[in-house]
This record gives C-alpha cells, sequence and structure tokens, in this order.
C-alpha cells in the first residue's frame, strides 16, 4: 500500500458525453429492433410524419444528459442514478412527441394519441431501458479508478 491518491475516474463532463452517445445508440438501436420484432410502429398514428420521434429522441436525451450531469455531482455517484435517469428519458420521448406533433401542424389529439402510444407501448419501456443502461455506463467511468496503460519503460522510479 502507497499513501498515494487513487487516480480519478473520467470527469463527470466526459461521462456525460460518452453515456449520452451510448443513450441515443441503445434507444435507436433498440426501437428499431423491437418495432421488427414485435412488427409494429414505433409511433402507429398515421399522418404525423417523422418530426415527433426526432423530438422525443432529443427531448429524452437532454432529460437523460441533464439528470445524469445532476446525479454526477455526488462523490461518488451512487448507481441508484441511472433510475432518475430512466424516468426523464421516457418523460422526455413522451413530452417530445406531442410537442413534435404540434410542430409539425398536427391536429392535437392526434399528438396526444401518439404520444400516449408510446408512453404505453413498447417505446417508452425501451427508451427507459436505454437510459438505465447509458446511466449505469456513465457513473461507471465517474467511479472508476484507473490510470491509462504503461509500458514498464516508462516509470521513472524503475531503472533498466
Amino acid at each position: 500500500m502507497t499513501n498515494e491518491q487513487r487516480p480519478a475516474g473520467v470527469s463527470p463532463p466526459v461521462a456525460v458525453v460518452f453515456a449520452s452517445v451510448v443513450f441515443i445508440a441503445l434507444s435507436i438501436g433498440g426501437l428499431g429492433v423491437t418495432s421488427l420484432v414485435v412488427d409494429a410502429d414505433v409511433i402507429p398514428v398515421r399522418g404525423l410524419g417523422a418530426i415527433p420521434g426526432i423530438i422525443g429522441q432529443v427531448l429524452a436525451l437532454a432529460g437523460f444528459a441533464a439528470t445524469l450531469w445532476w446525479g454526477l455531482r455526488a462523490d461518488p455517484p451512487g448507481w441508484v442514478t441511472a433510475v432518475p435517469c430512466a424516468i426523464a428519458a421516457y418523460l422526455g420521448e413522451v413530452l417530445g412527441v406531442v410537442l413534435g406533433a404540434l410542430v409539425s401542424g398536427a391536429d392535437p389529439v392526434r399528438g396526444v394519441a401518439a404520444a400516449q402510444s408510446v408512453a404505453l407501448g413498447f417505446p417508452g419501456p425501451v427508451v427507459a431501458g436505454a437510459a438505465v443502461l447509458a446511466g449505469l455506463f456513465g457513473i461507471l467511468l465517474v467511479r472508476a479508478r484507473t490510470t491509462g496503460p504503461r509500458w514498464r519503460w516508462e516509470d521513472e522510479d524503475e531503472s533498466p
């Protein structure tokens, strides 16, 4: 044992960026694969276009990243932080679908129906599951106490 301080993990801003990339990849991939497996559309309401889904993913990403940023303030951040990340992503997806429908000029009733199908169907749990996994990844990045790989000859205290 030495008295040296353990190296810190990844900084919280970097962890949020990496975890956000993981979240959006898992979310989009998970929605696509689940849609193929269950043979159903992610947003089954016709005539809305792609805008509600895009805005839903953007708001889900924003909610996820903001919540993870908030959770990584603790030292060390707790694993339970992934749960609020999932809730924020879920709510962001549902609210984003409604907002996207309104922005695209669709009938508000159709936008609410689309959000209801996202909230109660498979898309909501898929987005929340992706957020839990990505949130745990971000927390792991901050909690991991490692240094980069080094060759033996890079250490100054060893003589050749």
